[in-house]
This record gives C-alpha cells, structure tokens and sequence, in this order.
C-alpha cells in the first residue's frame, strides 16, 4: 500500500501581472515539501474567506454544503489528494453516514475549502508527494544545478504548448509552480484542460 502523508494549507498566493490566476500551497505535515495547485479566483475567494473568517451576508456554496452534510447526519472523515494522468490534481472526499463510508470524487479546490471548514485532515500519498511536490529551500540550488533541457524552457505561446506530450506539460506546470511563475502554470493548465475535455467527447 502506498503510503500517506498528511498536508496542512499553508495560503494561496497569486500572480500580480495576470488576475484570476491563484496558487493553494499545501505543505507535508512536520517537514518542508510542498504541492502548489493552480485554481482560480471562485476557488480561491471560497478558501480566503474561510481562512481570514470572512463573514458573508448569504452562505458560500461550501458553506451550504457543510449544512446540509449535517443536517442529514453526514461527516467529512478526510480528504485525499490524488493526481490524475493528465496531470492535473484532483481529491477523494471521505464520508462517514453512521454506518457506512462513501468516498466521492472532487476537484482538489472543493476538497481544502470544505476541509477547512470542518476540519477534517488532507492526505496525498507518497508518490504524489515525491512527484509533484518541491522544497522551497532546495528548489533554487537544484535549478542552478541542473541542465535546461527543452521542455523547461518558458513554454508561453499556445504553439509551443500544443508540441508538448500531456507528461511534459505537467512536468513544466509542476516547474513554473515551483518557480512561483503562476501566470505561466496556469497557461499550461489550460491546454491540459483543453486537451481533458477533446478526449471525453471522443
């Protein structure tokens, strides 16, 4: 069995060129690794408002779905990050009715924001966290080190991103992310996205 770590949210950070272009910062629990995820402003404002204790005139989408789970005798027992092949990350709500658990697949956004507010804990496994995951410290040294091959060079034109295989546009979103080049992860997620939905109406 593969095995887990728990992450604890560490913030959401933006790209002050382009709007609507958000980083959620996850970090390994007692170590430094860290998984940054691209979402965008809805997502981002849902989190922010639970974490800066926001209060709303009407009740959030997560808000609502929270009391309904309680009203109905519903608990959020915890969430799993998990990534899919086209690299883009995705999570296993984990619910507990009384008697038996149901697991449901969310975007990894939903997931934190209803996470957050219930608190239940946020999990990845071990080969996310080694794959899609990155030292702060060591990220910089690492990029000195290494050799610039073809697919870290700044991929921004869409003609550039389309000669890309799906695992060379993750690995370079993973790269940008790292580099807090958010506005440039974001790029790569849309054509991951792009390519996500034409292969589901094939």
């Amino acid at each position: 069995m593969n095995k887990r770590y728990r992450l604890e949210l560490v913030g959401i950070t933006f790209n002050q060129i382009e709007s609507g272009v958000y980083a959620l910062i996850l970090q390994q629990v007692g170590a430094k690794r860290r998984i940054p995820i691209i979402i965008g402003f809805p997502e981002a404002q849902a989190i922010q408002c639970k974490l800066q204790e926001v209060a709303t005139p009407r009740p959030l989408t997560h808000d609502t779905m929270v009391a309904a789970l309680e009203a109905f005798g519903i608990s959020l027992q915890e969430v799993e990050i998990r990534k899919l092949p086209n690299g883009v990350f995705a999570a296993d709500l984990h619910f507990f009715n009384g008697t038996d658990e149901i697991v449901i697949d969310a975007r990894s956004s939903d997931a934190v924001a209803l996470a957050i507010r219930v608190g239940a804990p946020i999990y990845t496994s071990e080969s996310v966290l080694m794959e899609a995951g990155f030292d702060p410290e060591n990220s910089q040294a690492q990029d000195e080190e290494n050799e610039i091959d073809e697919t870290e060079v700044k991929v921004s034109k869409e003609s550039d991103l389309s000669k890309l295989t799906i695992k060379q546009l993750s690995e370079a979103m993973i790269r940008a992310a790292e580099k807090e080049d958010y506005e440039e992860a974001a790029k790569i997620k849309k054509e991951i996205d792009r390519r996500s939905k034409n292969s589901d109406t094939q």
